[in-house]
Order: C-alpha cells, then structure tokens, then sequence
C-alpha cells in the first residue's frame, strides 16, 4: 500500500523533531538524541527506550530506513537512519500544517507581545 504524507498528518512532536534531524544527515539513535535536545531547547526529550520505539514507527511507516555507516569516522557497529523521500514530504506537509496553526493564533492574538 502505497502511503502518502497527507496520510500521516499530524505527527507527534518527538517524530517530526527526529525527522528534522535526520534532514542534515545520517545519524545513528545517541546522536538523534543530541540533536532532538538540542534543536528543541531540551523540551523534546527523548529516553533510550522510547527512541528506538519512536523509530521502529518511523520505520514502519517508510519514513526513515536504516543504513550503514558513510564516513570512515563513522563507527560500523551503531546503526545509522536516513530520511526516506516520503519522509522529506511527511515532514513538509506537517511543517505547513503547524504553519496555518501559528497564523490562526496570531489571527486570534495568542501570540501578542511575541516575535
């Protein structure tokens, strides 16, 4: 069955932040981790256990895949994941949908006095 975006719509924080992650490169889970925190200011955080869950669903859905190392600094025995093409437009259509969230609060002035 062939999936499309639309279809997966709306993904929960800790997915599309994994997937934004994934957009710079191939990254293996602890570094997924790192870079979650990181580009969440630490208010995505993500345990070990829940991690590999979240990307066994990400996985499942065709959304990422594992790969193997592409740098020879790169340790061989972690596994790597790469965003998938359905993944790339899974994460745009989400980045769209929370763009009209942000324009309908500041239609209803939610985000007065901000940026």
């Amino acid at each position: 069955m062939t999936r499309n975006a639309d279809e997966l719509l709306p993904l929960r924080a800790a997915d599309l932040h994994i997937l934004m992650a994934l957009l710079r490169e191939d990254l293996h889970g602890y570094a997924i981790m790192q870079q979650v925190s990181a580009d969440s200011d630490g208010q995505v955080a993500l345990e070990l256990g829940s991690l590999y869950r979240v990307i066994a669903r990400l996985h499942d859905a065709g959304l990422i895949v594992p790969v193997r190392p592409r740098k020879a600094s790169d340790d061989p025995r972690r596994r790597y994941y790469r965003i998938t093409a359905l993944g790339r437009e899974t994460a745009a259509a989400e980045a769209r949908r929370l763009a009209g969230v942000v324009r309908l609060a500041r239609a209803q002035r939610l985000l007065e006095g901000t940026v």
